[in-house]
């Protein structure tokens, strides 16, 4: 086999070990245009797998440097397939407290995997559907922030528990 096949197979065995993860159920992402304006709701729809077991929830950002916060509002409601809505006001810190931006990554884009709720068992059969939109505010300001620059995807991730 010559050299680049070889190089090229390695890599391909690589990226389907990479890619794989057994935790997850659900992880989908939504670009967000240049700004994320404060009437904004990024939308997703679930069917979960099952009503027995328990999941753990999360919210996940893509921030690049331009994110200028040392942390991020965010109100989540999660709408369940008879009617009932429940939700949440979170507070996530984004930055330490030198200001470098938290999460992962080697580039100036950051990835957070942000807890919203842990041990959710989705009693009701049929599909759910999560509302996130920030919530951020200036210090000694009364009105929101309209467009927060910064954030370039917001996810919804389900996972089973180990």
């Amino acid at each position: 086999m010559p050299k680049s096949n070889k190089v090229l197979f390695f890599l391909l065995v690589a990226m389907v070990f990479v890619s794989c993860d057994s935790n997850q159920v659900f992880d989908v992402y939504k670009a967000v245009p240049n700004t994320w304006h404060k009437d904004n709701v990024i939308s997703f729809n679930i069917t979960p797998p099952d009503s027995i077991k328990p999941y753990n929830l999360f919210v996940n950002i893509r921030n690049t440097n331009n994110y200028k916060y040392n942390n991020l509002f965010l109100i989540v409601d999660m709408e369940f397939p008879h009617g009932k809505t429940v939700k949440d006001t979170l507070e996530y810190l984004m930055a330490d407290r030198n200001g470098k931006l938290l999460g992962t990554g080697l580039t100036d884009i950051k990835e957070n995997k942000l807890w919203y709720k842990e041990q959710v068992v989705f009693k009701e059969s049929g599909n759910y559907k999560v509302n996130i939109q920030h919530a951020m505010r200036e210090n000694g300001k009364v009105n929101g922030v309209v467009e927060l620059e910064g954030i370039t995807d917001v996810g919804f991730r389900i996972e089973h528990i180990k």
